[in-house]
């Protein structure tokens, strides 16, 4: 099953992808898909549900994020060691760990708006997390039990504000629209194996990123249970895995986003994403 939202910013409202095609309005049956909302019985209810005779959403309709909001809005820094050494850093013994804050979620086709004073704005495609049930020191072996669903992220990054300005590496992820996610949330019995899905991003038309994620350095199921000896996940809360090589900044010379510029990105079986860049 594929659940994702539909409407105007601020307003969007609930909806399944249903079989024939079409988008459906499932508002009917859950007020809108958040924290408070996300769970195995919501997956039940929608499950059994006809969704074939609810209201069809016209073709043309803004898609927004797959939720409403976030709890956590994790990130796992260079999972990938293709990715690690373009970008010149040591591959980790553990995952990197940081946040982007959930002001930065964003619709998978709206506008990428660079941060006033922005230089280096770069790109990465991501498998995205959904998490659907409280994780307290959950073993990774039980670890997909626990998550709702999959999605894209376009973990967008200023470069300059990760590395470059001191602190911790949330100051270059967290702008407003840096964290497109979409276009829809694909629940688990969709993703038998997400460590067997290709990924890729272009810019401009040209392919920049090529990967799949069975070259990981650490599983999702492994996040997931790493994750949830140091905080407490729950329903609602995203993590996004890591980035295949191929981003701006580990070109030569370095390649950053600007105001024009076309990102096009998608996963196997997880549709795709695609934000036109603007200046703020």
């Amino acid at each position: 099953m594929k659940l994702l939202r539909f409407g105007n910013k601020g307003s969007e409202k609930p909806a399944v992808l249903h079989s024939d095609g079409t988008i459906r309005d499932v508002s009917s049956l859950v007020a809108d898909y958040t924290p408070t909302t996300i769970s195995p019985a919501l997956i039940r209810i929608l499950e059994s549900a006809d969704i074939g005779s609810l209201p069809t959403v016209p073709a043309a309709t803004r898609i927004g994020a797959p939720l409403a909001r976030t709890g956590h809005f994790l990130a796992i820094g260079l999972n990938f060691a293709d990715h690690a050494a373009e970008s010149n850093m040591p591959v980790p013994d553990e995952p990197i760990v940081f946040s982007k804050a959930p002001s930065s979620l964003s619709g998978p086709n709206d506008d990428v708006m660079l941060p006033k004073g922005s230089l280096k704005s770069d790109w990465e495609v991501e498998l995205a997390v959904v998490i659907g049930e409280r994780c307290d020191y959950v073993s990774e072996e039980e670890a997909l039990s626990k998550v709702f669903g999959y999605t894209i992220c376009n973990d967008v990054s200023e470069r300059e504000y990760q590395i470059e300005r001191g602190g911790q590496w949330i100051k270059g992820k967290s702008a407003l629209t840096f964290g497109p996610l979409g276009p829809w949330i694909v629940t688990p019995d969709e993703v038998p194996d997400p460590q067997n899905l290709d990924m890729f991003l272009d810019l401009n038309g040209k392919r920049t990123q090529t990967g799949n994620t069975r070259t990981m350095i650490f599983s999702v199921a492994h996040l997931i249970s790493y994750l949830s000896r140091f905080m407490v996940l729950e329903p609602g809360d995203v993590i996004t895995t890591g980035t295949p090589p191929g981003v701006g900044m580990g070109m030569n010379p370095p390649v950053y986003l600007k105001a024009g510029d076309v990102m096009r990105l998608g996963i196997t079986g997880l549709g795709e994403q695609q934000q036109r860049v603007v200046a703020r």
